[in-house]
């Protein structure tokens, strides 16, 4: 009887052994290696939709306390520290402690503005080419959102935003929306990117609290580089919001396949 309850409480001990080895591995992949991330809002539209999945990367940037799972170990700065590129859509530690993606146009020590719509980096507009109306097709996970006071422009299943490809100096090319006359978000700076911070935008630029924004005013205003969690890399999955927990087949009814395998 003996033996049969210490051959109990050895099995007990080596799965005891097991799960905290299992939660070591996942917490050394979530932390250092690939993790992933779910789209919240438009903000980054047209490029990625809210129900996007991504693949964020950890190692570009270095590691500091935002990049581990649950914050542990607590530290202070960065190790193995690099700077971002301009034009790197990058996960990071907003204000208020939560995860948030926008994409990098700011480095330390550049300047930055925005003259009526157009970005300029280091006092020259950065190249904005019209492209038309631009459609995102309508799910329950996406309405067609706008900024007053310009209104939904609807076809069919599809909202219409007008859009523009931008071309930053270092040729990184992606397309924003710019949806209405606003001087809050068109007209800003210029200011100086401070040593150590990185200055972030969305795609969607009316519809985007980032780095022209102040936290004050609801924004992400200049992004510390210890704030930085990882890059982007791949949409892993994409669910247009019409799936439910309790129908296991409305995962599949609701993905929209054509996103999977996004480059970022």
């Amino acid at each position: 009887m003996s033996d049969i309850k210490a051959d109990r409480r050895e099995a007990g001990n080596g799965n005891w052994r097991s799960l905290l080895w299992l939660a070591l591995f996942a917490w050394l992949l979530r932390s250092l290696v690939i993790a992933p991330f779910s789209i919240p809002s438009g903000s980054m539209l047209p490029g990625l939709y809210i129900g996007d999945y991504l693949i964020v990367a950890k190692w570009p940037y270095g590691y500091g306390r935002a990049s581990f799972l649950f914050g542990f170990p607590p530290m202070q700065g960065k190790i193995f520290s690099r700077l971002p590129e301009r034009g790197d859509v990058a996960v990071f530690q907003g204000p208020k402690g939560d995860d948030i993606i926008k994409r990098v146009i700011g480095l330390p020590g550049d300047t930055i503005a925005t003259s009526d719509g157009v970005l300029i980096l280091n006092g020259r507009a950065v190249p904005k080419a019209a492209l038309g109306l631009l459609p995102v097709h309508l799910s329950p996970n996406s309405p067609c959102r706008t900024v007053p006071p310009k209104a939904p422009d609807v076809s069919g299943a599809e909202c219409r935003y007008p859009a523009f490809r931008e071309t930053l100096p270092n040729g990184r090319s992606y397309v924003v929306l710019d949806q209405v006359s606003n001087p809050l978000a068109d007209d800003f700076g210029p200011v100086v990117v401070p040593q150590g911070t990185v200055f972030m935008m969305g795609d969607n630029r009316d519809d985007s609290a980032d780095s022209r924004f102040s936290p004050a005013e609801g924004g992400m205003g200049f992004v510390p580089l210890d704030h930085l969690v990882g890059r982007a890399l791949v949409t892993f999955w994409s669910t247009d919001g019409s799936a439910e927990w309790v129908k296991p087949w409305t995962w599949f009814s609701a993905l929209r396949a054509q996103r999977i395998g996004e480059l970022h």
